[in-house]
């Protein structure tokens, strides 16, 4: 079991990093401290990120099978089916953002950046589009192959979801101020309560 808890040890480190390095107050110290270079912070950030998310993963893999549910044709096709829906959430997601400045690919400060608040596509039912997509995800990863430490993928990523998104819309809120506070009481944070019009 020891590996198991390695394993919620690296998720640990990685959802308290995600959260940490996208704080403002860090990002503006950062920003003194590195001057002209802190362009490029948010390119090494998501490069470091990607590989440590896939670090997680692949030492997930690596773990001796535990099977906590049966594995059935229908397991599969329902963990093939919430992949797909998630995959499909992040990629309509994308299309009201630039994935070219969200990863950094294009340097530029952050800080700097005159934000416009979307309240279009999903936005316009749920407020955290990514992380219902995550959800979906790393639930069909679960279903397809449902051991030990696709469940612990799923849990951690469940019980870091409610810091994620205080601390998320926390900035947010000092961002867009009332806007968002009412955006809040309108919208539901993960889970559509119901469609709304557009």
């Amino acid at each position: 079991m020891e590996a198991y808890l390695y394993l919620v040890l690296f998720w640990a480190v990685f959802y308290f990093l995600h959260t940490f390095l996208a704080k403002l107050e860090f990002k503006t110290w950062l920003r003194e401290k590195m001057g002209n270079a802190y362009r490029y912070f948010r390119l090494i950030y998501s490069i470091f990120s990607t590989i440590f998310f896939f670090f997680i993963i692949l030492y997930g893999t690596s773990l001796q099978k535990r099977f906590v549910l049966a594995m059935t044709d229908l397991t599969t096709y329902l963990g093939y089916m919430l992949a797909a829906f998630g995959t499909i959430i992040l990629v309509k997601l994308f299309k009201h953002f630039s994935l070219s400045t969200f990863s950094g690919m294009k340097p530029h400060d952050d800080l700097e950046d005159v934000h416009v608040f979307v309240r279009k596509g999903l936005h316009q039912y749920i407020r955290h589009p990514l992380y219902a997509g995550l959800i979906l995800i790393f639930m069909g990863f679960f279903l397809f192959e449902p051991v030990l430490a696709s469940l612990v993928h799923l849990v951690c990523l469940i019980i870091y979801l409610p810091f994620g998104i205080y601390f998320e819309e926390k900035k947010l809120i000092k961002i867009f101020g009332e806007t968002y506070i009412q955006y809040k009481k309108e919208v539901p944070a993960i889970f559509p309560i119901k469609l709304r019009s557009k």
